[in-house]
């Protein structure tokens, strides 16, 4: 079955598959060309397109995970497996995730899906006959649905993907802070203070003594250890939330699932790290336009299987064999819709 999914038996362990992609992988060397696209509220988006294909071909945009970038190691092995597909592909880089603090003092989040649709609405302009999918990692994922819910009918997309995703932020919270999971929770702080930090130096640097302000008003970078210390402290303030409470409300994509449209996918591992088992949406949560495939391991994006000379890299499989499959013919197309497929591994 295309869409089965055995865990290597030399990374059983949720955590090593959650690690070995970033720790032990080389990153696949892809030529792409660089965008900037500015926005209405004079900040911009860094756009990383590779594109040996017509302008007609299939495109694909990749978005990444929390404290990550289009340099990723999953983003650049879907883009080379995306163009021996002969599709196209373009990885966007969130607010200051580019390598180059942004210009305002807010950023990203799990909720930001209002970047998401400009950089929809940018794709349809320059490509106006290319097929344009979506697929979201993580942070990533967790904004694609929420997008894919707002917007229904009319998000722009022919399908998309969300690989480990953070259903219900406090859940999230939750998890993270308990076992070998605070690892990651320390990682994670430690990269999102360094944004704040890169943000204010370049504000202290150029003079901006208001936007530097405004971030130095919401509290010292010291104290923080949690997920709710960050988004109580930063989060929620600079993006219109009364506190961290009400950021992962809103920001939550499991509120919004039932309002999707587009045909969407989403790879699940039961085994995530980051995610409780109960935060994973039942099968009457889902519109009959999602098909929910859980397996019993993979840990937080990783799904690899084969052998330790050989490693496979199922998500780099399965995810343009069912993209290619949407754009083909309906009587083509895979039809599980609105249910949870479970495999074990």
């Amino acid at each position: 079955m295309p869409n089965s999914f055995h865990a290597a038996w030399w990374l059983r362990n949720p955590h090593l598959q959650t690690l070995w992609g970033s720790l032990c992988r080389s990153a696949p060397q892809l030529e792409r060309t660089r965008e900037r696209l500015w926005l209405e509220d004079g900040d911009f988006l860094d756009l990383d397109w590779h594109d040996p294909h017509p302008a007609s071909a299939p495109l694909v945009l990749v978005l990444h995970g929390l404290t990550g970038s289009s340099s990723s190691h999953y983003v650049l092995g879907l883009q080379q497996q995306l163009a021996a597909c002969g599709w196209a592909s373009v990885a966007l880089n969130w607010r200051g995730c580019s390598g180059e603090p942004n210009l305002l003092p807010r950023g990203y989040h799990s909720g930001v899906s209002e970047d998401l649709a400009r950089v929809v609405r940018h794709l349809q302009a320059r490509r106006p006959q290319a097929p344009l999918h979506a697929v979201g990692y993580s942070l990533g994922g967790n904004v694609l649905l929420k997008y894919l819910g707002e917007s229904g009918e009319d998000s722009g997309l022919q399908a998309a993907v969300a690989v480990s995703v953070p259903f219900r932020l406090d859940h999230c919270a939750e998890r993270i802070d308990q076992g070998f999971s605070k690892v990651y929770q320390a990682h994670f702080m430690r990269a999102l203070v360094a944004y704040v930090r890169d943000k204010q130096q370049r504000f202290s640097r150029e003079g901006q003594h208001e936007r530097l302000a405004a971030l130095e008003s919401l509290g010292p970078l010291h104290g923080m250890r949690t997920f709710w210390d960050f988004d109580g402290r930063f989060t929620a303030p600079l993006h219109g939330y009364a506190d961290a409470d009400d950021y992962y409300r809103r920001a939550s994509s499991r509120f919004y699932l039932d309002e999707i449209r587009t045909p969407t996918l989403i790879i699940q591992a039961g085994d995530d790290p980051f995610v409780f088992r109960h935060s994973v949406p039942r099968a009457h949560e889902l519109s009959t336009s999602t098909r929910l495939e859980l397996h019993a391991r993979g840990g937080h994006v990783g799904f690899i299987g084969g052998s330790p000379a050989q490693p496979d890299y199922y998500l780099e499989r399965r995810i343009p064999q069912w993209l290619v499959a949407q754009s083909s013919s309906p009587t083509n197309r895979d039809q599980s819709w609105g249910k949870r497929t479970f495999s074990g591994s």
